[in-house]
């Protein structure tokens, strides 16, 4: 029997990428990397991986001084070794190179990152990066339009809103921890994005019916986006939400964003979404601490464009969530 180094190297390559896969799946670290609409597909990923490292491993060990005919017929030739045929392919029995030592190097580096290195989560510095503010107040330009369209149709029914419609009182704000936020928020963990069209309409009917705007991942994405695009149709209304803390330069003492990322499709093309808040303890929280907070929808503005702006009342300290990227709502089509 005659051992090819090459075509072991291969088997090994096939078997760490299935074997890579299936850790990020089975410790739920594959939500760091993707949208959970694809893990049908990323699991499809390691079978196939899988399927080809048994197909691969045949080729390890062959009996020494047979020849694979079938795999190398030229018009009915054989595929001779011997100096005088050129043979344009390699069964993997060749010399190593530096061709191929860089080909193996590139495909083997994110095996090794992979397996070596912990999933690092997004934090306020890759926001910065991204341009967080711009995000966010692009976010609300785009809905500008339609903003000005409605704001005379639900000019009335907000003077109907009583206290609701009120900012809090300045002693009303309570601070630091053993304040009682409200209960509800939710990770994204498995398929929870996925919804029929009435869960859907369900929850989007609680954004405009409830008392207090609860953003639970689930929905978090969509409740942003209808407020950002329509935000007088909202001022006054009451939040709770929770996120991680961004701060940049030019923010007053008392601003912070309250942030998460929204991962569309996986994490290369993740935005940033969240809202600026307002409320005096603002100064003493480090960036990319997590907090829950509860307060009034007001209207805002960053570099001249009007965005949500949340005066809060009631904030608390908490953990990151296991799952802290969000994603957008999927419609389940039965």
């Amino acid at each position: 029997m005659q051992f090819h180094a090459q075509q072991a190297a291969r088997s090994l390559i096939l078997l760490g990428f299935s074997v890579l896969i299936y850790m990020l799946h089975f410790t739920g670290k594959i939500y760091l990397f993707i949208n959970p609409k694809y893990l049908l597909l990323s699991q499809a990923a390691a079978f196939l991986f899988l399927l080809l490292f048994f197909i691969q491993i045949t080729r390890v060990w062959t009996i020494k001084g047979a020849h694979d005919h079938d795999s190398c017929s030229h018009e009915g030739e054989c595929c001779s070794h011997d100096d005088h045929h050129e043979h344009f392919h390699d069964h993997g029995t060749t010399p190593f190179s530096v061709k191929k030592l860089v080909s193996y190097s590139i495909i083997v580096l994110p095996l090794l990152t992979g397996f070596m290195l912990p999933a690092k989560v997004l934090d306020s510095s890759i926001a910065d990066k991204k341009g967080a503010m711009l995000s966010i107040a692009g976010s609300s330009k785009s809905g500008q339009s339609s903003q000005a369209t409605s704001e005379t149709k639900e000019g009335a029914e907000s003077q109907g809103t009583g206290d609701a419609s009120q900012p809090p009182e300045e002693n009303d704000y309570q601070a630091g921890q053993g304040t009682d936020i409200t209960e509800g928020t939710e990770t994204a963990t498995g398929y929870e994005n996925q919804m029929t069209d009435e869960e859907y309409n369900k929850k989007m009917k609680g954004l405009e019916t409830g008392s207090t705007i609860i953003f639970n991942d689930s929905i978090y994405s969509s409740y942003y986006e209808s407020i950002s695009s329509n935000i007088d149709k909202f001022q006054g209304r009451k939040v709770s939400l929770y996120g991680f803390v961004y701060k940049e330069e030019g923010f007053a003492e008392d601003q912070l964003v309250v942030s998460r990322f929204l991962v569309t499709h996986c994490v290369a093309d993740a935005s940033i979404i969240g809202f600026l808040s307002e409320f005096p303890d603002a100064a003493a929280i480090d960036k990319d601490t997590w907090i829950k907070i509860e307060g009034v929808i007001e209207t805002g503005s960053y570099m001249d464009t009007p965005i949500p702006l949340v005066k809060v009342s009631k904030w608390e300290i908490t953990e990151e969530p296991e799952v802290p990227y969000l994603y957008p709502v999927t419609i389940k089509r039965e």
